[in-house]
């Protein structure tokens, strides 16, 4: 008899997860949450509802304030600071506040992960070049971050959480600061990385962006997932 294989372990599973600042009120409460490994997701709400909040528990930012956070398999909570280092380091993360390092050139920035993990610049120089001309900044390789644009300083931020191949991409607002066409560019490199296996979630106003492709749509109000906001999950499609 030849036995159907295990179901893969989802890529983040959050149970009964609480979150407050201080002494003040939870801003997120008994949120549950499960990413099937390689599924899509866009996170909807209005400002103020959490949304920032609950990315920050995902790529381990934040400690939750009561509940559990399983990272590919692993119970965050019951491992040591190295290994949580090792988890993070399969998460590619798109931030509002970019966090580009001043010093160093669009090209240099983007291959940090790659230098971090020890890589030489002969194995990745070709590849980042290559992404750099996909997300349109290819005459920008040698340019510093404070002489960017805020749509540059995004794309340059994209490029830098998608080039090692992240087990799971996590994005805030990624095309909040870029015009239409750029939008639909980095929607289609998301989606590709997506295909390639990536576990994506992104946290999203945009709802043009959320017609493009076929993915579920979790909805945050006032610290809560609205269960009734969420549609069936689905293996997403080729962006337009």
């Amino acid at each position: 008899m030849t036995l159907a294989p295990p179901h893969p372990e989802p890529s983040l599973v959050l149970e009964r997860v609480g979150l407050r600042y201080g002494r003040g009120p939870e801003v997120l409460s008994d949120i549950d949450l499960s990413l099937p490994r390689g599924s899509f997701t866009f996170l909807t709400g209005p400002s103020g509802a959490g949304k920032s909040s609950l990315l920050k528990l995902c790529y381990l930012e934040l400690k939750p304030s009561r509940g559990l956070i399983r990272l590919f398999g692993e119970d965050v909570d019951a491992l040591k600071s190295s290994k949580v280092q090792a988890l993070r380091r399969r998460i590619g993360v798109v931030l509002q506040d970019f966090r580009l390092i001043d010093h160093l050139s669009v090209f240099e920035n983007v291959a940090l992960p790659l230098r971090v993990a020890g890589e030489s610049r002969n194995s990745y120089a070709s590849d980042v070049i290559e992404l750099l001309n996909w997300v349109g900044l290819g005459h920008r390789m040698g340019a510093l971050p404070p002489t960017l644009s805020g749509g540059e300083k995004q794309r340059c931020a994209i490029a830098r959480a998608v080039i090692a191949k992240p087990d799971l991409l996590i994005a805030d607002e990624p095309t909040g600061n870029v015009d239409p066409e750029i939008g639909a560019r980095l929607l289609r490199l998301f989606s590709e990385m997506n295909r390639m296996g990536a576990t994506v979630l992104i946290a999203t106003h945009d709802v043009g962006l959320i017609d493009h492709v076929s993915a579920r749509t979790l909805r945050l109000d006032a610290g809560r997932l609205n269960a009734a906001q969420v549609s069936p999950p689905t293996r997403p499609g080729r962006a337009a």
